[in-house]
């Protein structure tokens, strides 16, 4: 494909950009820091830099832009948001992970380098601890002076190797290492024990060190009030001597992980260390007038100099767009949340699916609470925080596995889809590696999926769509592109651990989704999630929107730590209004806890009222 001179480039699928996304996206000699408010399109805005890049050359062929999110999902909606815009050879080159894939790909690839003491064997499991489960190793080896969230923090910063243990924190972290190597049938490496091994592989490997340097001229950095003093660590062992030049996004006012680790002072210490010139965005895209100036309220209790937004997008609904629902039972919270969906749903306002349930945590036992009052109207809500097998359907359904098969089976479910046609060719050319301009490859590919189309046809025609037919036809689906290309493809699945525990994952929510299906069609319509409710947490939550969000709980029982003093909660708060494009609705349930006056009093000057029941 020939070059488009940097004058000449417009952006790809949007009209325009703000003028001060433009500043940021010609800014190519130096690193800078877009901070943008809820919003502002943060991920539109990389995607369309990595576009601008790639076309105009100024990351040329072979060369790479590393992109790195906190989330899959978020890594996978930007690497599908460059494919859209560009051409398959130039897409190819934008390499979208989050900072654990990107970490485990780099050992999983050069575990042989790790130094002997430290390295891990091919079947290495990843494991999640809980605060109980530090508290019972330090409980085991006699460790009384520690407590589990100084070890915690400890592991997920302390360079390798440990060779000075003359402090009882030392000595616990390098205890730890090695009962984590030697006490168990299999080895078992956290994410955050995977950041320090191949810090310490970078930094013990010139050459791999360098290969990053020529392989990654650009990296993008999501998010990046949220990295971690590891995260940010590994990023300068790998890239500090090189001439990269590095784009972060983020807005210190959504900095929700500080409890895991995030640095308090992110954009600083970017800023200090990357000489990066710092560029504000100013619309909001995704809010109406009405919802932007409430938010506005609240980002300026967490930042007084906090510059007003300019919302960009149209209210869409009468009535109230934003409110405290106050009950004095949870069966009457129940049952109204499930009643007011029930009317917007049946008045044709809003797809099921189009407004989210948000909880602080123990997104179960809401689900419990609230499902029956649902099921009783008509609708589904559905837990996207719960496990099926060992991973949670929000993170399942983001994985590259999950898309392939999916659009396979509904290729194989349907008459025609031209959307899923069209994508997995698409897949089918990165997989093989084929030249989108080689027309007879490209005819081969068509007809090979079409043979495939026929006989998944055949397949589901001949199997009933109930549970136990899940497992034979995700098969045929799976064996039509291979497991062992599916994992020497696709890095996050090299082990067998992480691709069966994909697949697991897969063949149980396909069951669960075939348990009520009439049709194959509607089992992946189930399997997907439309028309249901999604139920998730705040967390979960980030990078997401919906026409409405409802937050059950918000009372000083359900969320005891949003207090005055301790503004990271406030900033969950600010998370979970700003996920709205229409309305946002907070619910209190008097049974349950009293009202939290402080945030009630910033939210009235907004508008906000409370609504009894």
């Amino acid at each position: 494909m020939s070059r488009v001179r940097p004058k000449d480039w417009r952006p790809q699928g949007v009209d325009d950009l703000e003028p001060r996304a433009w500043k940021a996206l010609r800014q190519t000699d130096r690193s800078v820091l877009v901070t943008a408010g809820a919003g502002a399109g943060k991920t539109e805005f990389l995607a369309q830099k990595a576009t601008y890049l790639l076309q105009t050359g100024l990351c040329p062929a072979p060369k790479r832009i590393l992109a790195i999110s906190f989330k899959r999902d978020a890594a996978r909606n930007l690497a599908d948001r460059v494919a859209m815009r560009c051409p398959a050879e130039q897409a190819r080159r934008f390499n979208s992970y989050t900072f654990d894939a990107f970490a485990k790909s780099l050992l999983d690839r050069f575990r042989a380098a790790v130094p002997d003491v430290y390295r891990p064997p091919a079947g290495y499991r990843i494991v999640m601890p809980r605060r109980q489960d530090y508290q019972y190793f330090l409980d085991v080896h006699n460790f009384h002076g520690v407590n589990p969230g100084q070890l915690e923090q400890a592991i997920a910063r302390m360079p390798l190797p440990i060779a000075d243990e003359r402090s009882e924190l030392r000595r616990a972290v390098a205890t730890y290492w090695r009962a984590q190597y030697d006490d168990q049938d299999d080895v078992l490496l956290t994410f955050s024990m995977i950041n320090r091994l191949v810090e310490l592989l970078i930094r013990e490997n010139p050459a791999i060190r360098k290969a990053l340097h020529l392989t990654y001229p650009v990296v993008f950095l999501d998010e990046f009030q949220d990295t971690t003093f590891a995260q940010f660590q590994l990023l300068r062992t790998a890239f500090d001597g090189s001439e990269a030049i590095f784009t972060a996004v983020g807005d210190d006012k959504q900095r929700i992980m500080v409890w895991a680790g995030a640095m308090p002072d992110a954009f600083a210490q970017f800023e200090k260390h990357f000489v990066a010139q710092r560029i504000s965005l100013i619309c909001n895209w995704r809010s109406h007038e009405d919802l932007v100036r409430i938010q506005h309220v609240i980002a300026s209790r967490i930042d007084p100099n906090v510059e007003e937004p300019e919302a960009r997008a149209d209210r869409l609904v009468d009535g109230d767009v934003a409110a405290i629902w106050e009950f004095a039972t949870e069966e009457e919270e129940s049952d109204y949340i499930a009643q007011r969906v029930e009317h917007e749903v049946r008045a044709d306002h809003v797809e099921p699916h189009e407004v989210a349930i948000l909880v602080r945590m123990r997104a179960d036992e809401v689900e419990e609470q609230l499902s029956q009052a649902f099921a009783n109207r008509g609708l589904k809500l559905r837990n996207v925080a719960r496990n099926v097998g060992d991973i949670a359907i929000q993170d399942l359904l983001t994985e590259d596995l999950t898309r392939i098969i999916l659009q396979l089976m509904r290729l194989g479910a349907t008459d025609r889809s031209p959307k899923n046609w069209n994508a997995t060719l698409l897949d089918l050319q990165y997989i093989e590696a084929v030249d989108p301009a080689d027309e007879m490859e490209q005819q081969r590919l068509q007809e090979h999926l079409q043979t495939f189309v026929r006989a998944m046809r055949r397949t589901l025609r001949g199997l009933d769509p109930v549970p136990e037919a899940a497992p034979e036809a995700a098969q045929a689906a799976l064996d039509f592109i291979g497991v062992k290309v599916m994992r020497r493809v696709y890095p996050s699945y090299q082990r067998q651990a992480d691709f069966d525990r994909v697949w697991n994952g897969f063949t149980v929510l396909l069951q669960e989704s075939l348990q009520n299906a009439g049709t194959w069609s509607g089992a992946l319509d189930e399997f997907e999630g439309f028309g249901q409710v999604p139920l998730m947490t705040i967390h979960k939550s980030k990078g997401l929107e919906f026409h409405t969000i409802i937050f059950y709980g918000l009372d000083n029982e359900t969320w005891w730590s949003l207090t005055p003093n301790r503004l990271e909660e406030l900033n969950s708060f600010f998370v979970a209004f700003t996920r709205a494009k229409q309305r946002a609705f907070f619910t209190l349930c008097t049974e349950r806890g009293q009202p939290i006056g402080w945030i009630e009093r910033i939210l009235i000057p907004g508008g906000v009222q409370r609504v009894r029941f």
